[in-house]
């Protein structure tokens, strides 16, 4: 399975916040929108960086309740991994395993056009299970 296909079926959606918006407002959208991450850009389409509540939640542990008036390219990861809609979820699974990260906005030809999470990885996983075991099932019981 591609990217492009969790993208058809999650939609291409991307929360963004400009990188002088505050930890404060960060933390309504997150909140709003009832979502783990967003991506940090000026204009929509290119990435300064992504900040996540793990993010937010190490850095209010580091520097007190004043962070909430930071702005978030001040704690943002600016060395951001990126996926194309063309990849295979199963090299973007271990991607996220091997670093330990929840999030990937997917750029096409430099252009933000959607965001994975690892829940989009782990039900896309499911799915090709589930079809797999289908198949198998109605091969053994002599359907094709």
């Amino acid at each position: 399975m591609r990217i492009s296909e969790i993208l058809r079926r999650k939609g291409s959606d991307v929360a963004t916040v400009a990188p002088e918006t505050t930890v404060r407002a960060l933390l309504a959208t997150l909140a709003e929108r009832n979502i783990g991450a967003v991506v940090v850009s000026s204009d929509g389409a290119a990435i300064a960086g992504i900040v996540s509540e793990r993010d937010v939640v190490r850095s209010l542990h580091a520097r007190g309740a004043e962070l909430l008036d930071t702005p978030v390219s001040a704690i943002m990861t600016a060395a951001v991994r990126t996926c194309a809609p063309d990849d295979r979820v199963d090299g973007l699974r271990r991607t996220m395993t091997e670093h330990r990260i929840r999030h990937l906005p997917v750029v096409d030809g430099g252009r933000l056009v959607g965001i994975v999470s690892i829940g989009d990885v782990v039900k896309s996983a499911i799915s090709e299970l589930a079809t797999e075991r289908e198949h198998l099932v109605d091969y053994l019981q002599g359907r094709y």
